[in-house]
C-alpha cells in the first residue's frame, strides 16, 4: 500500500504539533527523550473506536478504516482533537461560514505503511444545490452525502438550542479525505466509497448528537450506502 513510515516522519509530526504546544518536549522525545528506540514518550497506539476523542468512530466505521488504510490500529489522537472540541468551535463560529477545520487526523502506526486521513468540519451558509462532481456517488443522508474512492462528505442541517434561538438550520459539512498521498488509492473502488461514506456518516452523527441537533440533523442511525 505504500512505503514503511520512518520514525523521522513521526517525529516530524510531533515537532510540527509542538509549535502549538511544547517545542522543547517534542524535540527531546525525538532526540531520544522517549523510549529507547527514539519513540516519543507520549506516543500511543489505539483501535479505531478510540480515535478522535473516543465517540466519533463507530464499530462499523472502525472496520471501514481498515478497508481504507489497511490497518486496525492507529496512532492515538492528541487530546485536543475531539468531536466535543469541534462542536464547541462550531458553536462559537455560528452563524458565520467557516474555512475547513480539523476534527482529527488518522495515521497508521510506526513501522507500518504510511497513511494519513483528514477528518474535517466546516459551516456553509446554505444547503448544497449545485450538481456533484462526476467522481462522486450521491447517497441519501442528511442534506446530501457524496462518496468517492478517496474521500466522502456529509452535509446536514442542524437546529439546536446550542445554536441560539434561530429557526434556520446551521449547514454543516463533515469530510473524510485521504491526505498527502502521492499514489492513487488501491482496492475495490466501490468498497472504498462505502468505507469513506461509513466513516463520514459516523463522525457526522457524532457531531449532530454533540450539538443536540433536532432529529440528529436528518441523519440515519446507520449509513446509507446505496446510491440516491
Amino acid at each position: 500500500m505504500g512505503t514503511v513510515v520512518s520514525r523521522r516522519s513521526a517525529c516530524g509530526r510531533a515537532l510540527f504539533a509542538a509549535v502549538v504546544g511544547s517545542l522543547f518536549l517534542a524535540a527531546a522525545a525525538c532526540a531520544g527523550g522517549g523510549g529507547g528506540d527514539g519513540t516519543p514518550t507520549d506516543y500511543g497506539v489505539v483501535g479505531g473506536t478510540q480515535l478522535c476523542g473516543g465517540d466519533a468512530v463507530s464499530a462499523d466505521a472502525s472496520k471501514a478504516l481498515k478497508v481504507i488504510t489497511g490497518a486496525s490500529r492507529f496512532e492515538a489522537s492528541a487530546e485536543r482533537y475531539t468531536v466535543a472540541k469541534s462542536a464547541s468551535d462550531l458553536i462559537e463560529a455560528y452563524p458565520v461560514p467557516t474555512l475547513t477545520q480539523d476534527v482529527c487526523r488518522v495515521y497508521n502506526p510506526l513501522g507500518t505503511p504510511d497513511f494519513e486521513l483528514r477528518i474535517t468540519w466546516n459551516l456553509e451558509d446554505r444547503a448544497p444545490t449545485a450538481a456533484s462532481a462526476p467522481n462522486f456517488t450521491e447517497l441519501d443522508m442528511g442534506e446530501r452525502a457524496v462518496a468517492a474512492e478517496d474521500k466522502a462528505y456529509v452535509f446536514f442541517g442542524c437546529k439546536s438550542v446550542k445554536l441560539g434561538n434561530s429557526r434556520s438550520a446551521a449547514h454543516i459539512v463533515v469530510g473524510v479525505e485521504r491526505w498527502g498521498m502521492p499514489k492513487p488509492p488501491e482496492g475495490d473502488p466501490e468498497a472504498l466509497k462505502d468505507a469513506y461514506a461509513t466513516v463520514a456518516h459516523s463522525v457526522s452523527l457524532a457531531m449532530a448528537r454533540e450539538l443536540r441537533c433536532e432529529d440528529s440533523g436528518g441523519l440515519p442511525a446507520r449509513p446509507v450506502l446505496d446510491p440516491a
